[in-house]
């Protein structure tokens, strides 16, 4: 007995994103960027247990939106010219309409193609063909082939491989940390003792990239009001707690 599991495709990661807005009849103006985050970090890694390649956009739009949920959890410095804050979501939601702009317009392009090829063509068509080309002084198909024309078409595909070869490149790293990996080690480790430095929280994870991931952990977990903070005995150190409203998980783990 055999089993399928079949996941919708996604032209890519902005119909993706459309597709939870129209399911959730969420307000494209104000997006919830932390439900948006989690879902589309979800299909992503449902994408990767079924051993199926993510393309490189929909991992530069999950790292993305992991940006503009880290700027949400913290203060707004960033004002425009009226000296009102700048949404982080504000560019997403810019390219989101300009998307969804040209999808709507997709059906009623479909159907000029389809009356477009059921008309019949023009007989005389390669010949007006033929005399644009003489007038715009470029080759028509394989008319008139000479040596010296397909040299000219090689030296243009040896530029152009050129410029592909000089274009810019970006590596993508993947580390071995998630924001949720690490809420839920941290929440574990102050539940087992009720509390837990800062500085014991650098120390379990040294490397740079783990304290980025541990701190945007920390200020997730104070909004939502998971944990709270109290200023340390050490420099720039400060103490983890569970939350007022948690007190009563500690006591049933002890």
């Amino acid at each position: 007995m055999s089993f399928e599991i079949k996941l919708p495709l996604f032209e890519g990661p902005f119909d993706l994103l459309l597709f939870f807005i129209e399911r959730d009849e969420l307000d494209i103006h104000d997006i919830p960027i932390f439900q948006i985050t989690n879902e589309f970090v979800g299909y992503i890694r449902q994408l990767e247990k079924l051993n199926i390649e993510v393309a490189s956009d929909f991992i530069l739009t999950a790292a993305t939106l992991m940006r503009i949920k880290a700027k949400m959890l913290l203060p707004r410095t960033e004002k425009d010219e009226e000296g009102n804050e700048i949404d982080p979501r504000q560019e997403l939601v810019q390219h989101l309409l300009e998307y969804k702009r040209f999808k709507d317009i997709i059906p009623d392009l479909s159907t000029m193609e389809e009356q477009r090829l059921a008309q019949e063509n023009r007989g005389n068509i390669h010949q007006e063909l033929q005399q644009i080309a003489n007038a715009n002084h470029f080759e028509y198909e394989l008319q008139d082939l000479s040596l010296y024309k397909i040299m000219r078409v090689f030296d243009k595909v040896m530029r152009r491989f050129e410029e592909e070869q000089n274009h810019p490149r970006h590596t993508v790293i993947t580390y071995p940390y998630t924001i949720e990996d690490q809420k839920e080690y941290i929440l574990k480790a102050i539940k087992a003792k009720y509390r837990m430095t800062f500085s014991e929280v650098i120390s379990a994870f040294p490397d740079k990239i783990g304290m980025i991931f541990n701190f945007l952990a920390i200020l997730e977990m104070l909004q939502l009001n998971q944990i709270d903070i109290e200023v340390g005995d050490g420099f720039n150190d400060f103490v983890l707690r569970v939350a007022e409203g948690d007190a009563n998980q500690v006591t049933e783990l002890r």
